[in-house]
């Protein structure tokens, strides 16, 4: 059986997955922060891509390095077919949770 996302690996898988290349610490942490609406911390979020790498929902590779960073390399992630697959177990969740709901909205 597949391991379920937490509350938190979730917005953080799905950041990986719309960044599509382009996923290390400092990006993803700016993607979960603004589609959650708050701010989250570097700490949580490389803590995370940790736990999500050693599910195998996550692969990583470093970067060249780059001037900016003062010849430091950053480390990128993309999703793995498990992770993929991970992804895809939640939103269906997540439809059948929600399922035949219907919600007032305001100005309704």
């Amino acid at each position: 059986m597949m391991d379920e996302l937490g509350k938190f690996e979730l917005p953080v898988l799905a950041a990986v997955a719309r960044l599509r290349g382009k996923a290390y610490g400092v990006s993803v942490m700016e993607e979960v922060s603004k589609r959650g609406g708050r701010e989250v911390s570097y700490g949580a979020v490389h803590v995370t891509l940790d736990r999500l790498m050693k599910k195998g929902f996550l692969t990583s590779k470093m970067g060249e390095p780059t001037p900016e960073r003062g010849g430091r390399r950053k480390r990128y992630y993309e999703l793995t077919g498990e992770g993929e697959k991970a992804l895809a177990a939640s939103w269906s969740q997540f439809r059948t949770n929600f399922a035949g709901l219907k919600f007032k909205t305001a100005g309704a």
